[in-house]
Order: structure tokens, then sequence, then C-alpha cells
């Protein structure tokens, strides 16, 4: 899945067989950044709750001020849900919470 130049594959559910490879180190920041602030039932939070309450989690070195963190953090959404580690809630807007270990 990642490789010695510093990258990691990763999916979308809204393109099932599509692969993009990008910065292991800022999808990693953002992936655990984003699991502990999602509940585990639904209906979840909405991607902009999400966003507002990892920022403070967020490695400033790597998103300074929170900068792209809302293009991480939809790449990383993305992906977990098609991993089916995350998935959305039954209401709209978007809502995200946390799957079942």
């Amino acid at each position: 899945m990642s490789d010695a130049d510093g990258k990691i594959e990763v999916e979308s559910i809204t393109s099932p067989h599509h692969k993009t490879r990008v910065d292991r180190r800022k999808y990693t920041a953002m992936r655990e950044a984003l699991l502990p602030v999602l509940p585990t039932t639904p209906p979840g939070l909405t991607v902009a709750e999400a966003k507002a309450a990892l920022l403070a989690h967020l490695p400033q070195d790597l998103f300074p001020g929170g900068k792209k963190a809302g293009w991480w953090l939809k790449c990383v959404q993305l992906d977990l849900e098609a991993k089916g580690i995350i998935a959305r809630g039954p209401t709209k807007p978007v809502r995200l919470y946390r799957c079942a270990e």
C-alpha cells in the first residue's frame, strides 16, 4: 500500500476502481485526527463539524493554520468510506460516523 517514496495508495467510494497515490504523512495525520472525533453511531457529524473538531489535532508542520485540511479531509473520507471504516449517516447534509470494528 505504501512505497519508499512516501506515497500511499487511496481509493474513493465514488470511483471504486480508481486508485490515486498521495502523500503518506499527510494522509496518516488526517486519518489519525479524523477517526477519534467521529462518533460510532449514525447520524454522525457533518463534514464541517468533523473538520472543526479535528483541526486542533493536525500537526502544524503539515497543515499550517489548517491549510489544505479540507482537501485532505475529503481524500481520507472517501478512502475510509471505500474501505468500510467510516460510513455516511442517512440524513442530509452528509454526516460521517465510524463503523463497528
